[in-house]
């Protein structure tokens, strides 16, 4: 066998025992509005609004940053930050403004809702002086065409 036939051999050795290198996966947008409906032992049943909106500088092609406010139905507003990775999902916002404020952690999963859509569902912790309060939602994105994000809080952020 000359140099040429084993260089040609070990190539094609070398291509079926090394897989192939993946090209990176773009991260998806979960960009939007999204109506959440949650229980815990505190409040009981309710429901939020939860905006989020890609923070494109700080993404990368595996992780993104989003600017998160939730808006729940007596008119408290809270704001904070998510990370996706995939269609995992990590949050966190202030529950106060206070110099020592407080924090609500969640974590949750999406999945995809018709052509367009998403829907993730959140397992979250709020600390307090009691304790603590867990619980967890489902939150739907609502349409694009009844999103605003130019007006949305998160879009101002």
């Amino acid at each position: 066998m000359n140099v040429k036939s084993c260089l040609t051999t070990l190539v094609l050795l070398s291509s079926f025992s090394v897989p192939a290198l993946a090209a990176p996966v773009a991260s998806l947008d979960y960009s939007g509005e999204y109506l959440c409906k949650g229980n815990n032992i505190t409040v009981g049943d309710y429901e939020v609004t939860i905006y989020l909106k890609k923070n494109r500088r700080n993404s990368t092609s595996q992780v993104s940053v989003y600017d998160l406010a939730t808006h729940t139905e007596n008119k408290q507003s809270y704001t904070g930050q998510a990370i996706t990775r995939g269609k995992q999902l990590a949050m966190t916002f202030k529950l106060s403004d206070a110099k020592y404020a407080e924090f609500s952690t969640g974590m949750g999963q999406f999945t995809k809702v018709g052509k367009n859509g998403w829907a993730f569902k959140n397992d979250y912790y709020e600390p307090d002086d009691t304790g603590g309060n867990y619980g967890h939602e489902t939150c739907t994105m609502k349409p694009v065409s009844a999103t605003h994000p130019a007006s949305s809080p998160a879009a101002r952020h």
